[in-house]
């Protein structure tokens, strides 16, 4: 298991554009690899390369229902609109609302480089937004209604507790 350092906020590799993965070889597999093991290491759902400082289109989401790895995605469709909590792996100690489509459809590349599309609905949804954001050098607080603060995630019985949940984008 190797796990990588996760850039925080304040880190000009957030807030660039990640190029396009033009060579699908082992070196790709292991950034993967490396990228999932630190995002289920720090508790999180979903990590973009960009946050563990390479600047490549790749990322990968957890929310429960297995990995999902993508490699160059693109939303090609979405629908509905949700609003909800949201946090980051590289923004510790926040989180905010953020409004997001319910259901998106992302076409991309797994890391053979075969074409794939994958729907998420709901929660998945979120992570898909949020991480492709992440390749554009969007983070969420660029798009967040709100802030969440510390005395409101008691009120709310954890909703807001996101990083474990949708904070690990």
């Amino acid at each position: 298991m190797a796990t990588r350092r996760i850039v925080e906020i304040g880190d000009e590799k957030l807030r660039k554009h990640a190029k396009k993965v033009e060579k699908f070889d082992l070196r790709l597999r292991i950034l993967l690899k490396d990228m999932a093991d630190t995002m289920y290491k720090a508790d999180g759902v979903g990590l973009a390369a960009p946050q563990v400082g390479i600047l490549k289109r790749a990322v990968v989401v957890d929310v429960g229902e297995g990995l999902i790895e993508l490699v160059n995605p693109e939303i090609v469709a979405a629908e509905g609109e949700q609003t909800g909590p949201e946090g980051c792996l590289s923004v510790p100690g926040r989180s905010g609302i953020v409004v997001r489509p319910e259901r998106v459809t992302v076409r991309a590349q797994n890391a053979q480089g075969e074409p794939i599309e994958v729907t998420g609905e709901g929660f998945l949804a979120r992570a898909f937004c949020h991480e492709i954001d992440h390749l554009d050098g969007v983070l969420y607080v660029d798009k967040m209604v709100r802030e969440i603060f510390p005395d409101e995630e008691a009120e709310e019985d954890g909703e807001a507790e996101t990083d474990g949940e949708e904070e690990g984008q």
